[in-house]
């Protein structure tokens, strides 16, 4: 995989500016490639776009393929017809600076419902077609999803596992008069994807007309009440009742006595590698189609995973278990080429487990906050990064490097001195130095959360991990941005080559007649 080098922002959609609750892929997200361009961003990274589910967490969907129907633009869907002026009317949803998720999400939901209701009524024929030849496109994912939302909605949302038995396990003969039975409402679901991957094509568009470089996020596991498992349970390690023996987890550690329980179901991999794959393919091709690069999130699961019985209480009683490793990675390669995957490398890694990413010359991920408190052959450390690397001050799940030194400052103080030493500061520049060293070292990315860009505190965390609730809010304002925040960002971006400088004008260079000037 190419990497030259860049500098980039860690911005989800949902905390772009606008006044309909949440983010979304209208107006607010092409002015944001803007500012990413004349601040010399050329890379913007972002978590997954899948629907989400209980506590709006973007790592826990209801599809690996499918998009967040919060995340459409009613200002688009006005502007392409599919509704009213009078049907997009912003309702006043609280903080501009919190996403309301709930309020948005049916403020969204019933828009949809009229623009579906139009398109059903009044729509083009190139509309039309463009509609057939998406669902024909993707005819592999959005078929099952449709009906897996569509017969969720039938049972008042529940978990698939609590439908009727014969939709719930699909019986054989069930699917079918299920489709029929829901076929207005499977139709409406598949127009909702329509449309979201319609409105987000254009801001891949823009964002590569500015030379503004994606990162998109793929977590290895999914979710347990998603259309994936539900429409294949002979690739999970599911009972006859389509209940996980075993699900995802990591073990105890420094950070947590009885582990981590994430409880997403696990692969039958022996039963993936019968067709060479085959769904963890769709995925990467999708993907591959989306973003310009695709973060592979817990990078290690590859390698071994830590697997906890179903019915367990904590992830205490689990064990190590061999993953798909090089096998997988070489099928990948073999139809996609030089696949764009960056590894998620962080926690305990093994030796096995960086020897599978640097066979296949992926990158790692560098976290700065991880970096001080110890010796000086810390991995995260600056001097000790390499160039085939993305580089951070902090990731979605770290609190904002002000917050970070603000807490190792009251808490951990050899940490915070060890922080003062190694860039020679004081404690006021120390979270400036932080971004400062991301875009100096020798890491080919460096990516930079929006909030560290804006020096922002604790108060615009993104996301504390096993905290319940608060999470995902944060909100950009555009009233947070001082006046030579550009200009301070694109000259780093110049000063330490990532960003390549204009070619000077020569002296008897002359400037382009203006175009717009009268004769």
């Amino acid at each position: 995989m190419e990497m030259k080098r860049a500098a980039g922002a860690l911005l989800h959609p949902t905390s772009l500016p606008g006044k309909y609750g949440v983010g979304d892929l209208g107006p607010e997200a092409k002015y944001f490639v803007d500012f990413l361009e004349v601040t010399g961003q050329t890379l913007w990274q972002m978590c997954p776009l899948g629907p989400t589910g209980y506590g709006d967490s973007p790592y826990q969907c209801l599809s690996a393929f499918a998009g967040n129907p919060t995340l459409v633009s009613p200002d688009y869907l006005r502007r392409d017809g599919f509704v009213e002026e009078a049907d997009v009317v912003a309702q006043p949803i609280g903080d501009p600076s919190r996403a309301d998720f709930e309020r948005s999400a049916r403020f969204k939901n019933d828009l949809l419902s009229v623009a579906f209701h139009n398109y059903k009524t009044a729509t083009s024929k190139k509309i039309r077609e463009e509609f057939e030849a998406f669902r024909e496109r993707e005819s592999f994912w959005l078929e099952d999803y449709a009906l897996f939302r569509a017969v969720k909605e039938y049972h008042g949302g529940k978990h698939w596992r609590e439908w009727k038995p014969e939709i719930a396990l699909r019986d054989e003969g069930a699917v079918k008069p299920w489709r029929a039975k829901l076929a207005p409402e499977v139709e409406y679901y598949q127009f909702v994807q329509f449309v979201f991957f319609r409105q987000w094509n254009e801001i891949r568009e823009y964002a590569a007309k500015k030379n503004v470089k994606i990162i998109g996020d793929a977590p290895i596991f999914v979710s347990d009440d998603s259309a994936d498992v539900w429409a294949n349970r002979e690739l999970f390690d599911l009972d006859d009742a389509g209940k996980p023996l075993h699900v995802a987890g990591v073990p105890p550690d420094y950070f947590s006595e009885t582990g981590q329980l994430w409880g997403n179901p696990l692969y039958r991999w022996n039963v993936m590698a019968k067709d060479d794959y085959r769904w963890w393919r769709e995925r990467f091709r999708q993907l591959f189609n989306l973003f310009d690069y695709v973060r592979v999130d817990h990078f290690r699961g590859f390698e071994k995973y830590w697997s906890v019985p179903g019915d367990a209480k904590t992830a205490m009683k689990g064990e190590w278990v061999e993953g798909p490793g090089a096998k997988f990675f070489e099928t990948i390669f073999q139809h996609f080429g030089d696949a764009p995957i960056i590894a998620e490398d962080l926690g305990v890694i093994t030796d096995a487990v960086r020897e599978l990413r640097d066979r296949f010359r992926l990158p790692g991920m560098k976290i700065l906050q991880f970096a001080f408190g110890g010796k000086a052959d810390n991995d995260y450390l600056p001097h000790n990064v390499v160039e085939r690397s993305v580089i951070y001050t902090g990731t979605h799940d770290n609190d904002t490097t002000v917050g970070f030194l603000e807490k190792a400052r009251r808490n951990e103080p050899s940490q915070f001195e060890h922080v003062l030493r190694y860039f020679n500061c004081s404690p006021e520049n120390a979270a400036s130095e932080m971004i400062r060293a991301a875009y100096r070292s020798v890491a080919a990315f460096a990516v930079v959360p929006m909030q560290d860009l804006l020096h922002l505190g604790s108060e615009a965390r993104m996301n504390t991990p096993g905290a319940p609730q608060g999470n995902w809010t944060w909100r950009l304002t555009w009233d947070r941005v001082w006046e030579n925040l550009s200009a301070e960002y694109r000259d780093m971006a110049m000063l330490y080559g990532r960003l390549p400088e204009p070619p000077e004008k020569k002296d008897d260079e002359k400037p382009a007649p203006d175009a717009d000037a009268s004769e």
